[in-house]
């Protein structure tokens, strides 16, 4: 009989009390680990344990330490390694041990000293953990591991992927490390304990390979091309591994990964050439709750493809990463909240994979006694040669617990990286937060001296008794089809709309199927809307796919000024009934508006794609963005909508109130032509004013479907009026109105200014001052510091400056780099440029589109025309050869001076200016040099440096190391000030008190000699 697969028929051990057995082995384990020495990591003794065993202590200072390790190899002088040092752990700082305290007080003296010696110490200790570069290094190390008995996989460190040519360059080097390895074995003894498997030899060349490193474009929208990409790069290395009869492993990374990790291992190895050889296999991590059902699912392919392979099962290294990305974007968190619950799941799984060891070989990474004790356990059991699996281990950790699983006759493989210090400090910092953890088992053991009982405890009595409950760490796992399994729905405990996960399948078929539906009812004529009554004009404008000017979105219908007069009547006529309405009603109607837009968020979606030329996740959010809106605003609305005391005074009652302004214009651009069009409306609304809607010329549709679900969600006859039509004559009349009481506006800085001269002029019928809400433009900037981490500077100025194609008022147009990165920083970021996919918004992985229209494109090639008699062009993007779309290349300056036109103005598309500065100090005077103050960014790791960007950057939002685009309505409250706008806050809490005036009621309640007690 075969054994079961996971997840099928209890397996032959079910029932079977095995904890006798775990603890018998653990003992023996913990026995031979007592008799051997202590790793030196622990031990206190050395600077690496005193660092390890003050960073157990202090959390704070292990924080500190950790960062000041991470920017350590990008400092090139003594000098600046002793400036990172005092502000990283110097003594305002932190808490330090005396020794510790007296040798970091020498780098003031003598900071070259201190300098150098630190750098070369944390050299030391990240020797203890990776294999270094060069390759005679690397090949004398492994061949003494080979002669230790101990086998190895070998895994290339290096920097985060960005561009193909880093991809390329990847490529290349696992067949060079492929091919100098397998000539250096020549010399070798010929055999290695770890490699003689009772089933015959395993190779004794095994090399770890990670996808993330074999295509700089994946995009979560389009698996397919990333699997065509990855196992394009990957087959090479395949073909060289059966040359040399190799092994080859796919490593499991981020959670985001974990399903294109799948995929690429389970179609290159059904292809022919590949079904036999080369030897392979991939990681699966415990922490992760789906990982049962994915077992489950790579057993199933391996007999069904009659292909055996290796599964390393391993307790997974980004737990933290995982956890918080989840809660920041609003989903389910995929890892087990707690280590027992990990601890546990690696126990059931070992033994599925014990069980099913006909198809799968198994490789059990972990460095805790009790996990490779139950392993034992369960073999014992099944009478499973304890040498038909293998354990694995980092190299350069648990030197005794190796020691102790070789004296028990098992075969051991250790998980080597190589690579340069600068790439290798991730992996760095990884290790030594796994080292000082309190949790982990070697902490527990060498520094924590944790008892026996303790470190061999099973993990499902832990959670019993944390719990009270069930402790199987076993979730029900719904397959990849259900949505709701991954996404929270509606209501749930959060305050802002996730984005959706297209690593889905079911939601990239739900987008499809979205696109062609629309597709099937474009044309469509809409009216204007008047007190909900659809009005016709005789002039109608067509609103064109940005990316085929031949397909027409719809046709929206033109106002006049008759048109506009009658819309300020409706909304005059309803208004003070509906400021008359309870604000937890009004508020109840906007989180109505909230729910149908996230019913429609498809629909919606596909519609800012055809008719704004926005990409998936660029569409998406702005959809999720608008329903943050109604539900905030609704929120905000409540609690102003309550009387609030504004001091506590016996005899009387002083209450603030806050009233409706009246009737208002918004006029909102295309560029976010939902999120700020919903987002003014619902402010407006909510407030209890009455408001005309004037949207883009550029996309009317997405307004008239907003006005559809505003009269859907039951907003009262004219509330809520649509006016589509010419700016220069229907919104100017609007403005300039005097039965207008406020404007709204999203826009050019050329109309806004327009817009607030109008607004000042008071007519003679005005009875009121008009309020306006303007936000305009920015010539945004982004410092990248000598010490910038280059991975996430690159991508965050790419997102930056070309997500939309550079057409965002947030938008990256200035780049400020620092002399000492300058050229290395460059280098990567016009590779990264060069490697985007340009092409229709509607395809899934196109980060690059055409513009907004042919005005758009023309207005735009002329400031590039412009721009290169004032700077160097450093590169200038490919564009389809498609002359019905409006694509323009997407372009980096270099040299630009401070004083040009490229550099101080704005010009909305894809182009970037890019200037040099010598220090930090000149950096901050070249960001602060425009008329603009909207967003601005800095990357740097040093503290010092981030504090003044935060006191002296001019913006009104600032964004250190991350994207400069992107603000989540509360929070980052969004908006600037000087030319960039009135210094009012989109999506923050202040913002609806623009539309509404306060009153004071202040209350005499002495009467007569008696004052009721104020809770009367």
């Amino acid at each position: 009989m075969a054994p079961t697969t996971t997840g099928k028929s209890p397996g032959p051990l079910a029932g079977v009390d095995l904890e006798p057995a775990v603890q018998e082995h653990g003992a023996k384990l913990l026995a031979l680990m007592d008799a051997a020495e202590p790793p030196a990591l622990f031990s206190k003794k050395s600077l690496y344990g005193a660092l390890m065993d003050w960073a157990m202590r202090d959390e704070h200072f292990k924080t500190q330490l950790f960062r000041f390790v991470d920017v350590l190899p990008t400092l090139t002088s003594a000098s600046e390694i002793a400036r990172h040092l005092r502000e990283y752990l110097g003594e305002e700082q932190v808490k330090l041990s005396p020794a510790l305290r007296a040798g970091l007080k020498a780098a003031g003296g003598a900071g070259w000293l201190f300098g150098a010696g630190v750098k070369a110490q944390v050299t030391g200790m990240a020797r203890q953990f990776m294999l270094g570069n060069e390759e005679a290094e690397i090949a004398a190390t492994l061949r003494n591991l080979h002669e230790q008995g101990i086998g190895f996989t070998v895994d290339v460190l290096g920097e985060a992927v960005v561009s193909e040519a880093e991809a390329d360059d990847y490529a290349r080097r696992y067949l060079r490390l492929l091919g100098f390895l397998a000539q250096a074995m020549t010399a070798w003894p010929p055999s290695c304990a770890a490699n003689a498997a009772p089933g015959g030899p395993v190779p004794a060349l095994n090399v770890s390979v990670k996808i993330s490193a074999l295509y700089s474009q994946i995009h979560p929208a389009d698996p397919d091309t990333a699997v065509q990409q990855i196992s394009a790069r990957l087959r090479p290395i395949l073909r060289r591994a059966i040359e040399l009869g190799a092994f080859i492993n796919l490593d499991m990374e981020s959670y985001v990964l974990k399903d294109l990790t799948l995929r690429v291992f389970k179609g290159v190895f059904s292809e022919p050439e590949f079904t036999g050889k080369p030897e392979c296999g991939m990681a699966l991590q415990t922490y992760l709750k789906s990982t049962e059902q994915d077992l489950a699912g790579i057993v199933a392919w391996a007999r069904e493809h009659r292909r055996r392979l290796t599964v390393r099962l391993v307790k997974g290294a980004y737990w933290d990463y995982e956890t918080v990305i989840a809660q920041q974007r609003g989903w389910p968190v995929p890892v087990f909240a707690q280590k027992a619950e990990t601890d546990a799941n690696f126990e059931n799984l070992s033994l599925a994979l014990l069980e099913n060891a006909d198809a799968v070989a198994a490789a059990f990474g972990t460095h805790n006694v009790r996990s490779i004790a139950c392993v034992l356990a369960q073999a014992e059991r099944l009478n499973a040669d304890r040498r038909s699996f293998e354990f694995q281990m980092l190299y350069g950790m648990a030197d005794p617990l190796k020691g102790a699983v070789q004296g028990l006759g098992c075969r051991l493989r250790e998980y080597c990286p190589i690579g340069e210090l600068l790439p290798g400090m991730a992996y760095l910092v990884r290790r030594l937060l796994e080292n000082t953890s309190n949790e982990g088992f070697l902490a527990r053991k060498f520094a924590a001296g944790t008892s026996r009982d303790e470190l061999l405890k099973n993990p499902r009595e832990l959670l019993a008794g944390q719990t009270g409950r069930d402790a199987s760490p076993r979730r029900p796992c719904a397959p990849e089809t259900d949505v709701s399994a991954r996404r929270p729905c509606p209501g749930a405990s959060r305050f802002n709309e996730p984005p959706t996960d297209f690593t889905i399948r079911a939601e990239r078929e739900t987008m499809w199927r979205a696109i062609a539906e629309l597709k099937r009812h474009l044309g469509q004529r809409y009216p204007l809307v008047i007190a909900h009554r659809q009005v016709r004009t005789s002039d109608w404008l067509a609103s064109r796919n940005p990316a085929n000017q031949e397909e027409v979105i719809g046709y929206a219908a033109q106002a006049g000024v008759a048109e506009a007069e009658s819309a300020l009547d409706a909304a005059r006529a309803a208004q003070p009934a509906w400021a008359a309405t309870p604000a937890e009603a009004r508020a109840s109607s906007l989180e109505k508006l909230a729910t149908l837009l996230h019913r429609d968020k498809p629909a919606l979606a596909a519609l800012e794609i055809l008719e704004a030329g926005k990409n998936w996740t660029e569409a998406d959010a702005d959809v999720a963005e608008a329903i943050d809106f109604c539900n905030f605003y609704a929120r905000v609305m409540r609690a102003l909508g309550r009387p609030q005391l504004t001091q506590a005074v016996a005899g009387e009652t002083n209450f603030l109130q806050w009233w409706p302004r009246g009737v208002g214009v918004v006029i909102a651009p295309w560029n976010f032509p939902l999120a700020i069009l919903t987002g003014m409306t619902a402010a407006a609304v909510v407030a209890g004013n009455a408001v005309i809607m004037k949207p883009s010329d550029q996309t009317p549709v997405i307004a008239a479907r907003l006005m559809d679900l505003c009269i859907e969600a039951g907003l009262p006859p004219g509330v809520v009026n649509l006016l589509t039509g010419p700016g220069g004559t229907v919104g100017q009349h609007l403005v300039e109105h005097p039965s207008v009481d406020f404007i709204a506006f999203t826009g050019s800085r050329e109309v806004g200014l327009k817009l607030w001269e109008a607004a000042g002029r008071t007519a003679a019928a005005q009875t009121g001052l008009k309020k306006v809400i303007c936000e305009m433009g920015g010539k945004n900037c982004i410092i990248v510091d000598s010490d910038a981490d280059l991975d996430e500077a690159v991508a965050g100025c790419i997102t930056s400056a070309f997500g939309y194609q550079g057409q965002k008022c947030s938008a990256l147009s200035r780049l400020i780099v620092l002399a000492d990165n300058y050229q290395r920083f460059m280098d990567r970021l016009v590779a990264a440029a060069a490697s985007l996919r340009v092409g229709p918004a509607e395809v899934p992985g196109n980060a690059l589109g055409p513009v907004i229209s042919r005005e758009a494109q023309n207005r735009i090639k002329q400031a590039v025309e412009a721009a290169r008699e004032e700077a160097t062009l450093a590169w200038e993007g490919p564009v389809p050869e498609d002359q019905n779309a409006c694509y323009v290349p997407a372009t980096i300056f270099t040299d630009v001076p401070r004083n040009s036109t490229l550099f101080q103005e704005e010009i909305f598309g894809p182009v970037l200016a890019v200037t040099r500065a010598t220090d930090f100090t000149a950096a901050l005077a070249l960001a602060n040099d425009s008329r603009y103050a909207l967003t601005g960014g800095c990357y740097s790791r040093s503290p010092a440096h981030l504090e003044r960007a935060r006191a002296e950057l001019v913006c009104g939002n600032l964004y250190i190391n991350r994207p400069i685009t992107g603000a989540i309505v509360e929070r980052q409250p969004f908006g600037g000030f000087r030319l960039s706008g009135g210094g009012t806050k989109a999506g923050g809490r202040e913002y609806l008190q623009n539309f509404l005036v306060p009153r004071v009621v202040s209350e005499n309640c002495l009467r007569r000699g008696f004052a009721p007690s104020p809770d009367v």
